[in-house]
C-alpha cells in the first residue's frame, strides 16, 4: 500500500517516464503523484542560457505534459522560485511528501537546501535521488578519501565501480490532478520575452531522444566511435548531449546499452570504440565532481598558479569569433555551425575555444558564457571545464604550453575541407589545401571572406610569454 495519499514530483533536469529514480519512489510510495515543472522568471537575457535551449525546454515540457496525459495525469506548471512555488503547491494539494532528482551545480544545490527547509517546517519529507550520474562525486574519491583533480586515475576508479540496473517504465501516477489545480500554460518563447530562433535544433522530447539513442547504438556510429569521433563532418559521435542535459534519457540505461553491443561487438576496433565513448561519459561525471568540490570554477582558475592572469584580447576580436568571421576557415565554420544549430563538434570545440584564449587572448568566461548562450546541449559543467581546459587553466588542463595551430588541426581533421565548406557556403569553390595554411598572397581565400585577424605563429609566442610571466610572479 502507498505510504502517502498525495505526493509531489518536482522534475527538474529529468523530463522523462523511462527510468527516471525519483519518479519511481514517489510513484511506489504515493496514491496521486502531482508532476510539476517550475519555469524560470528571469525576462530577455541571461548570462547562461538563451532562446536555442529554452526552445528545446519548451518542446521537451510538451512531450512530458502529452507522455503524462497518456498515464491518466497532468503535468503542473508554475513559474518563480522553485521553494516558493513548492510550498505553495503542497498547501493547494495537501501533499505528505516532495520527490526530486538531485542537482550537482551550486545554484540547483542552494535551492535544494531551500526546499528541504520548506519541507521541515510544514513538516513532510523530502526525498531526493541520485539519477542524473552513475557515480555522484562522494562515490569516487581516492584513497585518501580526498577529490580528484585529474581525470586518469579519476576514470579508472570510476570504471571500476558497479553500476546501478536500470528501473524500467511507469505504467501509472495514481489519481489525476484535480483539473482545478491551477497551472501555466505550456511555455513558449515569449515566456522570457526572447525572440523566436532559427536554428535547426534537434526534434526535442523523450520519444525522439530515445531514437537518437537507438540510433547511436544500433546504425554503428558507436562501432567507430574511437576511429570517427575526432571528424567534424558527418555523424561521428552520439549527439545525445541534449538528451542527458534534460534527462530525456537514463544515463544508466545508456551505459548499459553500450555494454550490451560491447559483449555482441564482434571486432577488437567496436570494442574498443564502445569503450572509449563510456570513458566520455566518465568524463562528463568528472567534470560535475569537480565542480560539487570546488564550485569557485565558475568564478575563478581551477590552477591557482593562473588566477589574476592578464587576458589583454579586444571587443573587436571576440566580436568577430562569435561571428565566425575571424579568417580562419575551421574556426569559422565551428561557430557558424554553432549559431545555426546550438550545436558543435567536441574536437572544434577545442579549436575554437582554444583560438579565442590562446590567440586572441580573450578572458575564458567570455566564451564560456558564450557557449552557454548558444549550446542546446549546454551542461555548465561540462561547459566550464572545457573551458578551462583549452584555457590551460583547468583540471587535467593541457600545459599552458600545448597550443593548438588552426591550419594544422585542419589537416588533421578536416583534410578535404566537408566541414568547412558546409558552414562557410562562400569557401565552397576554395581547394582544400588552400584551408590548411593562411594565406600566402594577402589575398582573401574568396570575395566577402575575411583575411585571418591575426598571426598565429605571433599570438602563440605571445601567449608562452603572458602565461610565463604571470607564473613567474
Amino acid at each position: 500500500m502507498p505510504q502517502h495519499s498525495t505526493v509531489i514530483h518536482w522534475f527538474r533536469r529529468d523530463l522523462r517516464l523511462i527510468d527516471n529514480t525519483a519518479l519511481h519512489h514517489a510513484a511506489k510510495d504515493g496514491a496521486q503523484v502531482i508532476p510539476v515543472y517550475i519555469l524560470s522568471d528571469w525576462r530577455k537575457n541571461h548570462g547562461w542560457t538563451g532562446p536555442i535551449r529554452q526552445q528545446f525546454l519548451c518542446g521537451c515540457l510538451d512531450s512530458l505534459s502529452k507522455n503524462l496525459d497518456s498515464l491518466g495525469s497532468r503535468l503542473i506548471l508554475r513559474g518563480g522560485r522553485a521553494d516558493q512555488e513548492l510550498e505553495k503547491l503542497i498547501h493547494e494539494t495537501k501533499a505528505e511528501a516532495v520527490y526530486f532528482n538531485r542537482d550537482y551545480d551550486p545554484y540547483g544545490r542552494e535551492m535544494e537546501k531551500s526546499v528541504q527547509e520548506v519541507c521541515n517546517r510544514i513538516g513532510i519529507p523530502c526525498r531526493h535521488y541520485k539519477d542524473r550520474v552513475l557515480h555522484e562525486a562522494g562515490e569516487v574519491l581516492t584513497g585518501s578519501g580526498g577529490p580528484y583533480r585529474v581525470y586518469t586515475p579519476y576514470s579508472r576508479n570510476w570504471l571500476g565501480l558497479d553500476k546501478v540496473s536500470s528501473l524500467g517504465k511507469l505504467t501509472s501516477l495514481g489519481k489525476m490532478p484535480d483539473p482545478a489545480l491551477k497551472s501555466l500554460p505550456l511555455p513558449t518563447l515569449d515566456h522570457w520575452q526572447l525572440a523566436p530562433t532559427q536554428a535547426d535544433i534537434p526534434a526535442p522530447g523523450e520519444r525522439a531522444a530515445r531514437e537518437r539513442m537507438k540510433t547511436f547504438i544500433e546504425n554503428r556510429t558507436l562501432h567507430a566511435y574511437a576511429q570517427r569521433r575526432n571528424i567534424p563532418a558527418g555523424t561521428t559521435t552520439s549527439r545525445l548531449g541534449q538528451d542527458l542535459r534534460f534527462g530525456l534519457i537514463s544515463i544508466r540505461e545508456l551505459y548499459a546499452r553500450c555494454q550490451s553491443a560491447a559483449a555482441q561487438a564482434t571486432t577488437a576496433d567496436a570494442r574498443t570504440s564502445i569503450e572509449t565513448y563510456i570513458k566520455e561519459l566518465a568524463w562528463r561525471e568528472f567534470y560535475l565532481a569537480i565542480l560539487w568540490f570546488y564550485p569557485q570554477v565558475f568564478e575563478e582558475e581551477f590552477a591557482p598558479d593562473f588566477r589574476g592572469l592578464p587576458w589583454p584580447g579586444t571587443d573587436e576580436h571576440f566580436m568577430a569569433w562569435s561571428q565566425g568571421r575571424t579568417g580562419f576557415p575551421i574556426v569559422d565554420a565551428g561557430m557558424r555551425e554553432l549559431l545555426a544549430t546550438g550545436f558543435m563538434h567536441n574536437r572544434v570545440r577545442m579549436i575554437v575555444s582554444m583560438f579565442l584564449t590562446k590567440d586572441l587572448h580573450c578572458h575564458w568566461k567570455l566564451g564560456e558564457s558564450f557557449f552557454m548562450q548558444h549550446l542546446v546541449d549546454g551542461e555548465n559543467a561540462s561547459n566550464n571545464g572545457g573551458w578551462q581546459w583549452s584555457a590551460g587553466t583547468g583540471a587535467d588542463a593541457a600545459p599552458y604550453f600545448r597550443i593548438q595551430n588552426p591550419w594544422t588541426q585542419t589537416k588533421s581533421y578536416d583534410p578535404d575541407g566537408a566541414y568547412i565548406r558546409t558552414w562557410v557556403p562562400e569557401l565552397k569553390n576554395v581547394s582544400a589545401e588552400r584551408f590548411l595554411a593562411p594565406p600566402k598572397d594577402n589575398r582573401a581565400l574568396a570575395p566577402g571572406y575575411p583575411l585571418p585577424i591575426v598571426d598565429h605563429s605571433t599570438e602563440r609566442d605571445r601567449t608562452l610569454a603572458l602565461f610565463a610571466k604571470h607564473r613567474g610572479k
